[in-house]
């Protein structure tokens, strides 16, 4: 096909240059007259060479225009200034989230709960997680982080003091419905907070800083499993559940300096605006009406439309399959597993909670180093390297466990394996996002991610309550057989779903592989390079044996302008695969041919299928509340299947 002319090529090399510069890092500052010059182009699928001047002077505005910017130190200072507010965000709802669990037995003991009860109420704390991270993620994008975040903590604290006011009184259907208002703002406080991580790290050490963001929450949640029943021994029932609504508060508090703070914050790092601030600085007067356009055709590329899901492709989708059965072998095991340790090995209340509490303490320490880990290394797949590594130490946990307790003998050598799985996984969803989708859908795939991790969390602790509640024939074992048969049914079931978990794994894996090299040949094809260029470029740059990669950029093509640009690198194939590779015909007629119909139409296949396991989830907790959660009254005159 024939080039375009000379001025025309440079006109759009131009145009795609400063497309990048917009989404990407910021140019040069100009002044005002040579911006006024530049004319807004009508073509919708470009961004304009006026707003780009305009991010560039709105570059040098943050930093006030008259002098040199602020020093590498100060701007460090006051990222970790952003970072730190993030992280105090989520302490008050992690410590709340895990006090429960060390006390199961405890509430059994003195309230009489049954072990679906206490799924329940677990469940409960889950149910509105189902949906809120998705809307979480569509606010973050509409609204913003800030005002967002005032509706997640004060969600958050009013459903703290309604459990609190419910353990208080014996009301266990006054707790479920204070873990129901604590539920719906949880998700969308995490998407908020991962949000504003993503946003003032994204070029600054991500995976670090994204790492430390989650172990405060993390490092809250084990305070709360290792200190939550020593302190109803010592100061009484009651004591985690204020403390619980104590730093619930506090959260309360950071935030609300937070959102008095951000405009300060944004500004002093010249961090990229939202498309909310966006929008309201169009509507400043002060503005020319070429610039508030400008300003506006960006605020409406960065906004996220739920019904554009369906325009990704397979990749994304087992990411979401993927994500329901984390939540299935994830939340659930660290919220019985005080009580199934105890029971399984005969422990006291107080051992078991203290070996539990150890699930949780991997995360203190192996976040940063994982952040550290995908920092260093992010030009290779190291990701879901990662990710398999964690999914194996958690399938060596559930097997031990499943063995019978006389050959084991202690739980130790599988609370070690699953928390040291687990002490970095969850990281890895959220750090593998931008690698998966364009960064206009990542605010919105974080809270499917969640939305679904959720799904399958709800599901699993409810049908764990019931299987741990179900009744055998009179004539068959005692009471403690039961509940170890029941025990024992439940450990398999994990251990089956770990398995299909490292399956997923791989098959993501192999996805991601396919759509690599789909890329390679795709920059080729468009003739950025030709093939024994990067082939020759690659083998001198790379003799170990990396693959090449293509130019895909965040927007998700396989280049953003005309002049080439490295790209990552991470090992596929070996020289003479990739040399044969090189050859685009078969699999570019394979993945571009087809219509982006086709495309969607499958995506509506996904889309409501996820659907339906968010209902099921929902009808399953509505069905098994009606049923089994019981008043005071009630729990006095009925005596558990079997005392915990």
């Amino acid at each position: 096909m024939a080039n375009p002319s000379g001025p025309a090529m440079a006109a759009n090399e131009e145009s795609e240059g400063i497309y990048e510069n917009v989404w990407g890092t910021s140019g040069k500052p100009v002044d005002r007259d040579t911006q006024a010059q530049v004319s807004l182009p009508e073509n919708d699928e470009d961004i304009s060479e006026s707003q780009a001047f305009l991010n560039r002077e709105e570059d040098t505005g943050r930093h006030g225009g008259l002098g040199p910017r602020p020093s590498s130190t100060r701007t460090f200072l006051i990222r970790s200034l952003a970072l730190l507010c993030a992280c105090s965000l989520s302490v008050g709802s992690h410590y709340a989230s895990y006090i429960l669990g060390p006390l199961k037995s405890r509430l059994n003991r003195e309230l009489g709960t049954s072990n679906t009860e206490f799924s329940l109420l677990i469940s409960a704390f889950a149910l509105n997680s189902t949906w809120t991270p998705l809307v979480g993620g569509l606010m973050v994008s509409k609204l913003g982080t800030t005002k967002t975040s005032i509706f997640a903590t004060g969600a958050i604290f009013i459903g703290q003091l309604l459990l609190l006011s419910g353990e208080v009184t014996d009301d266990i259907r006054l707790m479920t419905f204070g873990l129901f208002i604590f539920g719906l703002g949880v998700s969308p406080l995490a998407v908020v907070q991962e949000t504003i991580i993503v946003r003032f790290f994204q070029s600054h050490g991500l995976g670090i800083s994204m790492a430390l963001g989650l172990v405060a929450g993390k490092g809250a949640s084990f305070v709360s499993a290792r200190t939550s029943y020593p302190l109803s021994e010592r100061y009484g029932r009651h004591a985690p559940f204020y403390v619980a609504t104590f730093l619930a508060g506090l959260s309360v508090a950071v935030n609300l300096i937070y959102i008095a703070a951000s405009k300060w914050l944004i500004q002093s790092t010249g961090t990229q605006l939202e498309a909310s601030e966006i929008e309201q600085q169009a509507q400043d007067q002060t503005l020319t009406l070429s610039e508030a356009q400008a300003l506006e055709k960006v605020a409406a590329k960065r906004r996220v439309r739920l019904g554009d899901v369906r325009k990704l492709d397979n990749l994304f989708w087992a990411y979401i399959g993927l994500n329901v059965l984390c939540g299935a072998i994830w939340a659930p095991f660290t919220h019985l597993a005080a009580n199934l340790i105890q029971q399984r090995y005969k422990l006291s209340e107080r051992e078991a909670g203290t070996q539990a509490s150890y699930l949780l303490a991997g995360s203190v320490v192996l976040y940063p180093i994982c952040g550290a880990i995908v920092d260093k290394f992010k030009k290779r797949p190291i990701v879901i390297q990662l990710f398999l590594m964690s999914s194996g130490l958690q399938l060596l946990c559930y097997f031990w466990l499943a063995l019978p307790p006389a050959w084991t003998g202690t739980a130790m050598p599988a609370i070690i394996s699953f928390g040291a799985g687990i002490g970095f996984s969850p990281l890895l969803l959220v750090v593998i996002v931008p690698q998966l989708v364009p960064l206009k859908y990542v605010s919105t795939t974080l809270g499917a991610h969640k939305s679904l991790e959720q799904t399958g969390s709800v599901i699993m602790q409810t049908l764990a309550g019931l299987a741990l509640d179900t009744k055998h024939n009179d004539n068959g074992p005692s009471d403690s057989g039961k509940a170890g048969l029941n025990i024992q049914r439940l450990l398999n079931a994990w251990l089956f779903l770990n398995i299909l978990h490292f399956c997923t794994l791989l098959g993501l894996a192999e996805l991601g592989r396919r759509k690599r090299a789909a890329n390679i040949l795709l920059a080729v094809n468009a003739g950025l390079r030709s093939p024994i260029e990067v082939l020759t470029e690659h083998l001198q740059e790379h003799p170990s044996g990396s693959s090449v990669h293509s130019d895909y950029g965040s927007e998700g093509s396989p280049y953003q302008h005309g002049t080439p640009r490295e790209a990552p690198h991470s090992p596929i194939l070996s020289p003479d695969q990739r040399l044969s590779l090189l050859i685009p015909e078969p699999i570019i007629d394979r993945t571009h041919s087809a219509p982006e119909t086709k495309r969607m139409r499958k995506g509506d296949i996904y889309a409501g299928l996820c659907f339906t396991l968010v209902v099921f989830a929902w009808i399953l907790f509505l069905a098994t509340a009606w049923v089994k959660l019981r008043t005071k009254k009630e729990r006095e005159g009925t005596p558990s299947m079997w005392n915990i």
